[in-house]
């Protein structure tokens, strides 16, 4: 990497900077921004050496904060991002504010935040990511009920392709969840799941984990009849193959007694051991019948 792969806007704003120092805050912020979902805290790493010889640079503390709140370093994400709304003017950063508040167990403040003045001059996207976070943190609170009403906005009925409209159907998903209602939060999380193109939420996992308790409960079930079935389909499969073991020695038995008796055989015996063969066949029907029932049985 060059540092030019940097958008054009921020490659200028580095110009301020020591001529010795643009190009290596640019090559940090690249590997910053290319790690950040893969790798968050090495992008915390890079975004660091970044703001060490940039941080007078918005963009730079804006890097920063989003390294940091993404690797969970909340205190940090949220001191850069006071600063870049400071330098900025920009309220947009106030969503990811409140919800470092959360990290840092401080719900109250999150819903401080969320309920400020400045959040009625938010696009429609913050405002979005700013009621997900106010919901959330009235579940750190255990107001459950309370977070199933605060998502029933009109937003979230939306006929657009807005791409905020997975992860607002999905925390309404999880809000229902919490408050028992699974039927409905698994129509709510099929809609998330076909929205979400770029997999930001685990609502297909969900989904997963709702229909694979049905699953599960239904195949024990199928599972036990099976065992039973397959275990008469055993029996009946096994008894007309040892009836038949026990018909044959017997005929051997009679055989060698015979033999025993006299020397000769006579044609009226070879027709006694033709009458022996078809009792054979009929044993061997016997077991392809019992072969068809250990097939049924599976």
């Amino acid at each position: 990497m060059t540092g030019k792969e940097l958008a054009p806007d921020v490659r200028r704003a580095l110009q301020s900077l020591p001529s010795e120092s643009v190009d290596v805050v640019a090559k940090h912020l690249v590997a910053s921004g290319q790690l950040v979902d893969v790798d968050p805290e090495a992008a915390w790493q890079h975004a660091l050496v970044a703001q060490k010889r940039g941080g007078r640079i918005a963009a730079v503390r804006e890097a920063a904060g989003i390294a940091a709140y993404k690797a969970g370093h909340f205190r940090e994400a949220l001191a850069e991002l006071r600063t870049v709304r400071r330098m900025t003017g920009d309220d947009g950063y106030l969503p990811l504010m409140a919800d470092c508040e959360r990290g840092l167990g401080r719900p109250e403040r999150a819903l401080d935040l969320a309920t400020s003045p400045e959040v009625a001059g938010l696009e429609t996207p913050a405002k979005v990511e700013m009621l997900i976070v106010a919901a959330g943190a009235r579940h750190d609170l255990g107001q459950h009920d309370a977070a199933v009403v605060s998502l029933q906005v009109p937003q979230l009925r939306t006929n657009s392709r807005a791409p905020w409209r997975a992860r607002l159907w999905y925390a309404y998903a999880d809000a229902l969840i919490s408050v028992g209602r699974t039927p409905e939060a698994r129509e709510w999380l099929v809609k998330a799941a076909e929205a979400d193109a770029d997999g930001e939420t685990d609502a297909a996992e969900r989904l997963d984990e709702i229909d694979g308790i049905v699953f599960d409960e239904v195949w024990d079930d199928e599972d036990s009849d099976d065992a039973e079935e397959s275990v008469d389909a055993v029996d009946s499969a096994t008894g007309p193959d040892e009836h038949s073991d026990d018909e044959e020695d017997d005929e051997a038995s009679d055989e060698d007694d015979s033999h025993e008796d006299s020397d000769d055989v006579s044609d009226e015996d070879s027709e006694d051991d033709g009458h022996f063969d078809e009792d054979s066949e009929d044993d061997g029907d016997s077991d392809e019948d019992g072969g068809d029932d250990a097939t049924d049985g599976r």
